[in-house]
């Protein structure tokens, strides 16, 4: 008997709290969802080391996703766009490895010189080779959250409680941060899939429309379940 289809999400070895809204809360999907976790893909090793060593790793986990009924494949990180070629091609199922994929869509709506920005976890480790993975203008205007903060602190040290008062502050001053630095920058894409908990705050703080990856996965997942109904 065929398994029922879902989508796959391929998680980074971690622990933090996952409020609403975040990918790793299930009830974040109004469609099924299956989770593997990816051993030894710690935040440090993804984001800083460029899952260095991983990508057979996440290979094995994404191949166990489909055995169990994934018709696409999703990551916890927006740092694996870096990698969006290897995991299509080594899965052989649609991949969506980062928010980032929005950032050339969303630009081509918007009117002549007019940005979108990206809000990431991590502005140096953003490189160039990220961005040009998934075809992000290596221009781009993009910040990172505050190096001190308590949301950075909490995702980076794996650490088991969130101070959601905090969290929302320091994803607001980022978003502020970025608009006034660029302020040609009319849209904003969130890199990282820990963020939009806090999308409609951002939005409203901003004026600017807010995609993330609680945007792009209800896209891919409309037309994966058009082709592969069930039956």
């Amino acid at each position: 008997m065929s398994r029922p289809a879902a989508l796959g999400v391929l998680m980074l070895e971690t622990a933090f709290p996952r409020p609403f809204g975040d990918i790793g809360n299930r009830n974040s999907w109004t469609f099924p969802v299956l989770y593997e976790t990816v051993a030894g893909a710690s935040v440090e090793r993804v984001v800083s080391n460029a899952a260095h060593g991983l990508i057979e790793p996440f290979l094995a986990a994404g191949h166990r996703l489909i055995e169990r009924g994934a018709i696409g494949v999703a990551t916890s990180c927006g740092f694996l766009a870096r990698h969006q070629q290897a995991l299509a091609e080594g899965l052989r199922v649609p991949v969506a490895s980062s928010a980032l994929l929005q950032v050339g869509w969303v630009e081509r709506l918007l009117p002549p010189g007019r940005r979108v920005g990206i809000l990431t976890f991590d502005a140096d480790a953003l490189d160039d080779e990220t961005l040009a993975a998934v075809g992000v203008p290596l221009d781009t205007p993009r910040v990172g959250l505050p190096r001190g903060g308590r949301l950075r602190a909490t995702i980076a040290g794996d650490l088991p409680a969130l101070d959601r008062e905090a969290a929302v502050a320091e994803v607001l001053e980022s978003g502020r941060r970025l608009c006034e630095r660029h302020p040609q920058v009319v849209a904003i894409v969130l890199e990282c899939t820990n963020l939009p908990p806090y999308r409609t705050a951002l939005a409203a703080a901003t004026g600017r429309p807010v995609y993330d990856i609680g945007t792009l996965l209800p896209w891919f997942w409309h037309g994966l379940s058009a082709a592969n109904p069930p039956g």
